[in-house]
């Protein structure tokens, strides 16, 4: 795959695999349907923060991330035939690829999550989540070379600001006597790992959706052994149930499809911006569900949503090329 600037794909790496440049979704779609497209992806992604809260209080991470990828893998084999028409052989000579992305992000970053969830909570999550697309900046900018100009550095210090906002309490002390929580830290680790992600996903001509579902079939292979060992359970409780089933059809299927097809119209630098959705629909999903709302979080994720804000925003206006449908993201 031709290589692109990471002003334009440092978004495209936060959700997964970069599209090829030749694939496209048929069918006129207006630009306010593409915007509406874009923002229930974000929903459904907020959801998947409250309902695995919830779900990993009856099951296992563990059994939590395989069932996700169990149930989700063959309808996105059907979702990615629809709208992609790959070519299944191209996708699978990029196995080895296809294999490592599966366990940093489908595997990897999923059991972080879920497991930090039932420690920090999933507004604190979100918010520590929200500072991705400036990790991926950094690391593009630290080992991919590529340059940050003075606003887009300030964008990153203060999306940073706010992460340690939220860390903290904001009570710096706090942090020294106690350091940080097990959660935090965990939700950190998932951080990493779809940074990592996300460059490696660069490398992948394989459209978005495709990858997912090749990728989703390997994290279910793979855990084979781990649940052998573990053993797995599905939820008890109809709450949980349905929290499962919301995961699977929302957060694996329905927010990818959308994502995809919003930001083959619109270009991953002006989708890019609607991520800054992702931490404000998961504090109203969890409002509503009658989680608290702390000072800290409310700071923290504003400072974040800002940074992040500072960050694509200079991107877009500068990347000349940013609205070309090219590195569409999934998560």
């Amino acid at each position: 795959m031709p290589e692109a600037s990471v002003r334009e794909r440092s978004t495209a790496g936060l959700r997964g695999p970069a599209r090829s440049a030749g694939s496209t979704y048929a069918g006129p779609v207006d630009r306010g349907r593409v915007y509406l497209f874009l923002a229930l992806a974000n929903l459904f992604w907020a959801g998947n923060y409250v309902f695995g809260e919830m779900v990993t209080r009856e099951i296992t991470p563990i059994s939590l991330t395989f069932f996700r990828w169990a149930f989700a893998f063959l309808p996105l084999l059907g979702i990615a035939w629809l709208l992609e028409r790959p070519n299944w052989r191209e996708a699978l000579r990029e196995w080895p690829l296809h294999l490592l992305q599966s366990l940093l992000g489908l595997t990897g970053y999923t059991l972080l999550l879920y497991a930090a969830l039932g420690l920090t909570g999933a507004v604190n999550a979100a918010v520590i989540s929200a500072i991705n697309p400036a990790t991926i900046a950094l690391a593009a900018a630290i080992f991919l070379h590529e340059r940050l100009n003075r606003v887009q550095v300030l964008g990153l210090v203060v999306a940073f600001v706010g992460v340690m906002v939220v860390l903290t309490g904001g009570d710096v002390g706090q942090l020294v006597e106690q350091g940080f929580g097990v959660g935090d830290l965990l939700v950190i680790g998932s951080v990493l790992a779809w940074t990592v992600y996300s460059l490696i996903s660069r490398r992948l001509v394989t459209p978005p959706i495709t990858a997912t579902a090749v990728q989703a079939v390997f994290a279910v292979v793979t855990m084979l052994p781990l649940i052998a060992v573990t053993g797995v359970a599905l939820p008890t409780s109809a709450g949980g149930a349905l929290g499962l089933a919301y995961i699977v059809v929302f957060p694996s299927m329905a927010g990818y499809a959308l994502w995809n097809i919003g930001a083959s119209k619109v270009g991953p630098a002006r989708a890019g911006i609607f991520l800054n959705l992702l931490p404000v629909f998961t504090v109203i999903i969890a409002l509503a569900f009658g989680a608290t709302l702390e000072l800290p979080a409310v700071v923290g994720g504003a400072l974040v949503i800002a940074g992040v804000y500072l960050t694509l925003h200079v991107r877009r206006a500068k990347a000349g090329s940013a609205d070309a449908p090219d590195g569409l993201t999934v998560r």
